[in-house]
């Protein structure tokens, strides 16, 4: 069996890895230096290949992205080092149960070229805010949820990738936390705001199999060091640290023990970590907003080929959401066994001697796993899987976040700012982005006990609801009105950040030391708080939308679910405010450029700024528009992707009931 990582010294400052365990050899090292320049090949023929001087070409990749590279960038755009960490780090405190996070996004996944896809296809909207603007009319809602949606990028994604990616680097090369943060969005930053989506997509794809080859590896490694399948159910389940007091507590056991029902999904209802009504309805909510209304997520389904390809995308991607559990939360659950007094230290002294936090070191389940487990060679492959894991989900977002400002923000400020201003606006606002992130890291690191997929899920559950309320009635239901929608999200907002500022505040607790929020806040599982939460946006919505004057169903053709298909002419309830914009002229024409220099040249190719190709007239807009949104299919394909999502819903229900 491996060695477990030393103890630090008397000083109280955590132990890093020995140096021996650290990536400084010559194999670790050349292996990720062959891995960063073959993303940076593969980013940079991306960059010159596609069309980035235009803004559908920038952020949505020209729409002419095939099902593989796009089901493998919604794969890898979720996957982000986060959830390397995050589902290990849980798996190793509590078992299989967390896992359902993950599989349940098949479900999800193959739900939003059915319902929401189509529709959003139909109008050629870039972002989904702009679906509600259509749909309801006015700015404040398309404001409301661009701003909100920009503020779930840092607290819940970027932060908690940049953090957890920064954790693997301080541990292999013995770097400060914030120095590795540096690195890595300095090198993520430049293709993501040099290169657009299509460059985020293929270098995703190839980020994709190198996280899936290198973490498959790893599997295979710590299923052979703990002595198979069996003896990992038997050995997990003694995995309890040899320090269990002292700091002048009395820590109970349950505090250090493996719980019974860790190799079950689903838990009690009213004990369990993750209790089973959650994973059945809370779960499903939360992974309604994400799949089916986030803009990371729609933003690649939109750049599809067409909707064979779209479908055929998703049915990939939940293929893949079901590897997790394998390559995540098992190897998670295999460090506690390896490392135990590492991985599942209880007593704060203890976890501040491991990895410098009190509340406990389970987020260091997976890179003490790699760093202590792999040989030399396979270490850098590692690296790498978690630079992949880390990179393709930053920029996933960082380009989907600069779409959102861009299209839905910056142009109501500047309503005339050409179409090169606007390019220049996104990618400046990548830098905006990274510095508010940064600053935001702290609470990640101790928020939930130190768990990050538990801190990432609750966030989730405090702010997406709302959300996948108002867009599953928006489709579904036409009776829904302006009035309704904003009225609905507001009293979710307000529910939400009351529970989330009331955790922020006093903490949300470890199993040593209760939280002091009343219980009446915090008291509610953050699963079940968001059925509540859902449930009462749902009321309101319904409620003052059946108070107020409905929307006629002139405005509604194409923009909802029971009149999808009409033919007839859809007259825009921002009518007006677009004649007043046609009326000056929209889009500034980009001045006539004067004669530039050699260097002024590279740099507009480096940034995709320089001008491609003829411009379209009117009758050429219109008939690449129609092409565009064009959902129709062959009925070859049609019947080989319905096929396949029916046999990767089956295999979902058998993955569900072997493990229940």
């Amino acid at each position: 069996m491996a060695s477990t990582v030393s103890l630090s010294t008397s000083s109280g400052e955590p132990e890093l890895p020995a140096l021996s365990k650290r990536i400084h050899n010559a194999a670790d090292i050349s292996v990720i230096v062959i891995y960063c320049i073959v993303v940076m090949a593969v980013g940079l023929w991306a960059m010159l290949k596609t069309n980035r001087n235009t803004v559908r070409g920038f952020f949505l990749a020209g729409q002419d992205i095939a099902w593989w590279p796009m089901g493998a960038s919604l794969f890898a755009s979720n996957i982000g080092s986060g959830h390397f960490v995050g589902l290990a780090g849980t798996g190793a405190a509590s078992g299989i149960a967390v896992a359902a996070f993950e599989s349940h996004g098949l479900f999800l996944v193959a739900v939003l070229p059915k319902v929401p896809l189509p529709v959003t296809l139909c109008l050629q909207v870039m972002t989904m805010p702009e679906y509600l603007k259509k749909r309801f009319g006015g700015k404040r809602l398309q404001i409301y949820l661009s701003i909100l949606s920009l503020f779930t990028c840092v607290a819940l994604k970027i932060s908690a990738d940049i953090f957890s990616g920064a954790v693997f680097i301080k541990l292999a090369f013995g770097l400060d936390l914030y120095l590795a943060i540096f690195i890595l969005l300095a090198i993520t930053a430049v293709y993501t705001i040099t290169g657009g989506l299509a460059s985020v997509i293929y270098t995703d794809t190839l980020q994709a199999f190198i996280m899936l080859i290198g973490s498959f590896i790893l599997m295979i490694f710590a299923f052979i060091e703990v002595g198979g399948y069996e003896n990992f159910k038997e050995k997990y389940m003694n995995a309890i640290p040899t320090v269990v007091g002292g700091d002048n507590l009395t820590i109970s056991p349950r505090c250090y023990t493996p719980q019974e029902d860790s190799f079950h999904i689903f838990r009690d209802a009213v004990t369990g970590d993750i209790p089973w009504p959650g994973t059945v309805f809370g779960m499903v909510i939360t992974a309604l907003w994400y799949w089916c209304t986030d803009q990371v997520i729609v933003q690649r389904c939109l750049c599809g080929k067409g909707m064979s390809h779209v479908k055929a995308a998703c049915i990939l991607c939940g293929y893949l959401k079901l590897l997790p559990m394998f390559l995540m939360v098992m190897p998670g659950m295999i460090s506690r066994i390896l490392y135990t007094d590492t991985v599942a230290c209880v007593v704060p002294s203890e976890c501040v001697k491991h990895c410098g936090v009190d509340v406990g070191c389970t987020n260091y389940a997976y890179p003490t796993l790699v760093l202590e487990l792999m040989p030399a060679g396979l270490r850098g492959l590692m690296l790498s899987v978690m630079l992949a894991s880390l990179m393709s989900s930053l920029t996933s977002i960082f380009n989907s976040a600069s779409t959102l400002f861009t299209i839905d923000l910056y142009t109501k400020i500047r309503k005339k700012a050409s179409e090169k201003e606007l390019l220049i606006a996104g990618r400046i606002f990548v830098i905006v982005l990274i510095v508010t992130s940064i600053l935001w890291v702290p609470l990640v690191e101790v928020s939930q006990g130190g768990q990050l997929i538990h801190y990432t899920e609750s966030i989730s559950s405090y702010l997406g609801p709302p959300i996948a309320a108002v867009f599953l009635l928006a489709i579904f239901c036409k009776r829904v009105n302006e009035q309704g929608a904003f009225w609905g999200l507001m009293v979710g907002l307000v529910m939400g950040l009351i529970r989330m500022i009331a955790e922020f505040s006093y903490g949300t607790g470890t199993c040593l030391a209760a939280s002091n929020c009343p219980k009446i806040i915090c008291g509610v599982h953050y699963l079940y708080f968001a059925i509540l939460t859902f449930s009462v946006s749902v009321l309101v919505i319904l409620g003052v939308s059946l108070l107020t004057k409905p929307i006629p169903d002139v405005h509604l053709y194409r923009l909802c679910w029971t009149l999808r298909n009409s033919t007839e002419e859809r007259i825009d309830l921002d009518t007006e405010e677009k004649k007043e914009e046609e009326d000056n002229d929209g889009i500034e024409e980009d001045a006539p450029e004067k004669p530039r220099g050699c260097l002024k040249k590279g740099y507009d190719l480096f940034c995709g700024l320089q001008k491609t190709g003829p411009k379209l007239t009117k009758e050429e807009e219109e008939d690449l528009k129609r092409k565009l949104a064009d959902t129709s299919e062959k009925p070859l394909w049609r019947n080989v992707v319905n096929v396949n999502a029916i046999l990767a819903l089956a295999v979902a229900v058998f993955y569900y009931g072997y493990f229940a």
